[in-house]
């Protein structure tokens, strides 16, 4: 873990830095009004000196010298509350900004992420590091730039003033401080493998919450619930050891800074005092008052600097996760030349197509169809053969290993994804609805509908009846994913949603496993209309919804090995017979 630190860390801060530039307007102002702050906060103790040295003696005091005097410590005093202030507004809104602009991009890179890099990781754990990741990056670049900035200016303000004061009992200051940064320096090199593991921990324990949330039909079913919460417990544990480790070891750094520190304070009342005690001039005791008073002050910024280094560590390994997200390898991007599809009728060819999820196990190899404009194509076989698979292809959520799949006589790497998919409508045996009202759902691919092709299109999928009972019919607010809605419903909506845009091709992936049998039928009647004249492909288990395909591709081990009508391939008594066979068996 230690080769990481040395090999990230620098390049994460790099990484910050560069979102931070574009607001420098707001960080030199920081800086400003941090020198103003620790300016006028200076300037109190040599006021306050002063006041000490006006009083001379029991009976001796001058009071218009002091009244003189508090009146302008009062206003120092103002001055640097002011600036404070200011200076976190401008704080404020340099690390939200930064903090908007890092989630927008993560937000942006998720859009164009291969779905192979979604399908490889946890939901919950990506939407870890977007939201719980980012908090805790922006709680320690709050606390870094509010307390770091002040701190360095006081440090140097403090050894100035202290210099005007007196240089020779300065020296005693400066010669200890390396102690304090190199025992704040060696504790945070290794914090941060310690805040490595706890955020990557927090985030298996955001994707197990996730998974629990949307599967708790499916735990309860199966009586899981001990099981899940053992383990719950378990991860939880092992975050609390790493959270109470990353914290035990950064919460070092600010004893360790005070002792110290606390050495060089002592120092200085010591031989400060030996120099008071000397008599004369050269240093009066309210020069005393004021010089302990500054090496307090420069002390102080070092205990307050190491407690930003630590949630700095921590803000950086979570910084870590996200720009890891951020850089991660977007989907092939389309080249310069690349154009829309227009003009679809359905010509669609696949021509030698090899395809594999992970290359040392082969799925699809040598894979070749060509379907004219109208077809309806169905593919049937056993589970894990690849029919999935060749929808993914078609749509181009993965791109062939080799071989090549045209659309009217293009390659679909050669025209843009978007036109790709408008000309495609798909409806799949996985439901998906969007938090909103049922139009918001149903116009997704049409934005511009008519209140009648609404109608028109839920009442050809046999929607119609069942949203106007809900309470506000069209206009009812559903849940994420459908809220109270059956799966039968949610599919329903669905189908609709694809007969209102009625792109030139249909893909259909079980796309009726969730309805009753006598809904069934009318949706077929109902798909039989809408894929008049649209090239279709549909993936079924259930072969009797597939008799009336114009070619059935029988798919076993990522290979056709038939092909024809439902007449021809029950002649044939061989595979798809044998699967007709088995599912009306008496």
């Amino acid at each position: 873990m230690k080769k990481n630190d040395k090999k990230y860390q620098p390049e994460t801060l790099k990484k910050v830095l560069s979102y931070i530039q574009a607001y420098r307007i707001y960080l030199a102002l920081s800086l400003i009004f941090a020198v103003v702050t620790v300016a006028s906060t200076l300037y109190i103790p040599v006021l306050t000196g002063q006041v000490i040295d006006h009083v001379i003696a029991p009976g001796q005091v001058e009071f218009p010298v002091i009244t003189e005097l508090l009146v302008r410590m009062a206003v120092v005093i103002l001055l640097a509350a002011l600036a404070q202030w200011l200076m976190n507004v401008c704080n404020n809104k340099i690390t939200y900004e930064v903090v908007r602009d890092v989630r927008r991009e993560a937000f942006a890179r998720l859009e164009i992420l291969p779905l192979k890099y979604i399908d490889g990781h946890s939901h919950g754990e990506l939407v870890s590091r977007v939201i719980a990741d980012v908090d805790q990056f922006a709680d320690g670049l709050l606390m870094g730039f509010s307390q770091l900035f002040t701190g360095v200016v006081t440090i140097l303000g403090t050894l100035l003033f202290m210099i005007s004061i007196n240089f020779k009992i300065t020296l005693v200051v400066v010669l200890v401080t390396p102690v304090s940064l190199f025992v704040a320096a060696f504790i945070a090199r290794r914090t941060f493998s310690m805040f490595m593991l706890q955020s990557s921990t927090r985030g298996e324990q955001t994707a197990l919450i996730n998974e629990m949330i949307e599967n708790q039909k499916v735990v309860q079913a199966f009586s899981k619930e001990e099981d899940v919460l053992e383990k719950f417990d378990e991860i939880n544990r092992r975050l609390e050891q790493a959270s109470l480790n990353a914290t035990f070891f950064s919460s070092l750094t600010n004893p360790g800074t005070r002792f110290v520190n606390s050495l060089v304070y002592t120092g200085v009342t010591l031989v400060g005092a030996l120099f008071a005690m000397a008599g004369g001039a050269a240093f009066t005791v309210g020069q005393l008052s004021c010089f302990l008073s500054y090496a307090n002050q420069y002390t102080k910024p070092f205990n307050e600097i190491s407690g930003v280094v630590t949630e700095l560590q921590n803000a950086l390994a979570c910084a870590e996760r996200i720009f890891a997200l951020i850089e991660e390898e977007p989907q092939i991007a389309e080249p310069q030349n690349v154009k829309k599809l227009t003009d679809v009728k359905g010509n669609v060819e696949l021509s030698h197509v090899c395809f594999s999820y992970v290359p040392e196990r082969k799925l699809i190899e040598d894979f070749n169809l060509k379907v004219k404009p109208g077809e309806r194509v169905a593919i049937v076989g056993p589970t894990g053969c690849g029919k999935t698979t060749m929808i993914n292809l078609l749509m181009r959520f993965y791109d062939v290993d080799s071989g090549s799949i045209e659309v009217e006589g293009t390659d679909i790497r050669d025209v843009t994804r978007k036109s790709l998919r408008e000309s495609y409508g798909m409806v799949l045996q996985e439901t998906w609805l969007k938090a909103g009202t049922i139009r918001e759902n149903l116009i997704m691919g049409k934005p511009d509908a008519s209140e009648e092709e609404i109608l028109t299109a839920a009442k050809a999928a046999h929607a119609h009846s069942f949203i106007k009972r809900l309470p506000k019919g069209y206009d009812t607010v559903i849940g994420e994913d459908g809220g109270s809605l059956s799966v039968g419903q949610k599919q329903l909506l669905c189908i609709a949603r694809v007969m209102l845009c009625l792109p030139p091709m249909l893909i259909l992936d079980e796309a009726t496993s969730s309805i009753d049998t006598r809904t069934e039928m009318k949706i077929q009647n109902a798909f039989a209309t809408m894929m008049k004249g649209r090239t279709s492909f549909i993936v079924a288990h259930r072969l009797s919804t597939i008799q009336e395909a114009d070619i059935i591709l029988v798919m076993k081990e990522g290979h056709i090995i038939e092909q024809g009508s439902h007449a021809q391939l029950l002649d044939k008594k061989g595979f798809y017979s044998e699967l007709y066979n088995s599912q009306f068996a008496v």
